[in-house]
Order: C-alpha cells, then sequence, then structure tokens
C-alpha cells in the first residue's frame, strides 16, 4: 500500500505520478511538515525505475501560497541554528526536485507566491492556468527569496530577478511566460487538457534519453570545450549504441513506434 501523507497527496497511474500539495483550506501553503514528507516522497521517487514524468500541482484554487503562518509564527521564535537547520531542509527539497532524474512537470493551478515561485522554478517544464499570479513578495516581510534563488536566477536571469526580487511586484500568468518563469500558459478550462498533452509527447521519447537529456543539461554549463567536447561525444557514442539508441533508430528507420511509447 502508498504511504498516507498528511499534507500531500500522490496519484500513481503507470509511469506517470501526480504530486498535489493537500492544504487548500490555506492555498497550500508549506510548512516543516510539508516540508519533510514532500522530501521523503521525491526520494522514494527517484529510486521508482518505473516512472516516466511527475506532474507537480495544488489542490483547489492554489498552487502554492509561500509559507504557512502558523509556521512562520514559530520560525519568528526560533534560534539561528534551528533556522537553519529548517531552511537548509527546504533548501535540500528544492535541489531533490530539480535534480530528479526523470521530468517534472509543473501544473500551476493558481497562485504561486513566495516560496511557492521555487516549487514552480524547480519544475522542468511549468504551465500555468489564466488565472494564476506570482510573486517574489519575500521582501514585503524583510527577508528575502533566498532558497529559491538559484532556481529562479537560472529560470529568469539576472535581470528580470533583480526586478523583481527588489520590487516584489505581483505577475500574472502572461507575465510570467513574458519573463520565462513558466514556459506556457494557457485559459483555466483548457490546463488538464494541454497537461495531458505534454505528457503523452514526453512519454513519446526514450526513457534514459530523457534522463540523459537532464544531465547534459545541468552538466555542460558547468564545463570548459576541452571537458564538454569528450563528454557530449561519448554521450552521443554510448547511447547509439545502447538498447534504447538502437531501439529508437531503427524504430525511426523502419517508420515504427519504437517499445516504449504508451499509447
Amino acid at each position: 500500500m502508498a504511504k498516507q501523507y498528511e499534507t500531500i497527496k500522490l496519484v500513481k497511474d503507470g509511469p506517470v505520478a501526480t504530486v498535489s500539495f493537500c492544504r487548500p483550506e490555506i492555498h497550500n501553503a508549506f510548512n516543516d511538515t510539508l516540508i519533510f514528507e514532500m522530501t521523503d516522497l521525491f526520494k522514494s521517487l527517484k529510486e521508482d525505475r518505473d516512472l516516466r514524468v511527475v506532474v507537480l500541482t495544488g489542490e483547489g484554487k492554489s498552487f502554492c501560497a509561500g509559507a504557512d503562518l502558523n509556521w512562520m509564527r514559530r520560525v519568528k521564535d526560533y534560534s539561528f541554528e534551528k533556522n537553519l537547520e529548517e531552511s537548509l531542509a527546504l533548501a535540500d527539497l528544492f535541489y531533490l526536485i530539480y535534480t530528479l532524474p526523470v521530468p517534472v512537470i509543473g501544473r500551476i493551478n493558481g497562485a504561486a507566491i513566495g516560496g511557492g515561485t521555487g516549487f514552480v522554478s524547480v519544475c522542468d517544464i511549468a504551465v500555468a492556468a489564466e488565472s494564476a499570479k506570482f510573486s517574489f513578495s519575500e521582501v514585503k516581510i524583510g527577508v528575502v527569496p533566498a532558497c529559491i534563488g538559484p532556481y529562479v536566477i537560472k529560470k529568469i536571469g539576472e535581470g528580470k530577478a533583480r526586478e523583481f526580487f527588489l520590487s516584489g511586484e505581483r505577475l500574472k500568468a502572461e507575465d510570467a511566460y513574458r519573463i520565462g518563469l513558466v514556459n506556457r500558459w494557457y485559459p483555466d478550462d483548457k490546463l488538464d487538457e494541454e497537461i495531458a498533452k505534454l505528457v503523452k509527447t514526453i512519454l513519446s521519447s526514450g526513457p534514459n534519453a530523457i534522463v540523459m537529456a537532464k544531465e547534459l543539461i545541468s552538466n555542460v554549463p558547468l564545463m570548459k570545450p576541452d571537458e564538454f567536447k569528450p563528454y557530449t561525444a561519448e554521450m552521443i557514442a554510448k547511447l547509439r549504441k545502447s538498447d534504447e539508441g538502437q531501439e529508437g533508430m531503427d524504430a525511426f528507420l523502419n517508420k515504427r513506434k519504437p517499445n516504449w511509447v504508451v499509447e
């Protein structure tokens, strides 16, 4: 039996896992319990060899409204050491989602505020409903988007990060698309249809090729030419000779679907 959580929910449909924030009464705000449960879940998903895509979303009208106010009341009185411990746990969770071997699709069904935008930023592809709202609102309460910062800056670039980290300005879905925070946006009643299309597209690609593509994207920007040239050449040579590469090329040449396609 699948593990039951208090603040999140997992629904598995074959190779697709849908992970939902399950605190709709407080707009899916996160606390220490959610951080622990989400970390536990994504560690198990990382080891799931049948998994090919994860959809991350929120129950109700919001995606994730940032930190839970009741948790913040406790955090305000924590020692520096306790604050550091919980901040490191959140940082570890973002990195865990960001480095998951399989694609993570963000189904941004509503507001993503403060730390909630961090969960948007660690998704490989973020797809927003037209009604979704976004804000890096931390400066409004005297703090900064620290743990989410590395991922947001990668997504939107330093210039836009300077603008919106400093202003805390609220963004519509169209604005979030314009600055690169989300990859696509659709009318609310089309969101699920478009997510389903995207999942199907990913499932039509080689599972190991997808894993290696994520690795390539992560590693190459950190390399010098004398490093990335042999690295990339070796990667493509290995993939061409792999079982999956052989199957994929044979299927293409013979005008048939490869054996990993899920109908």
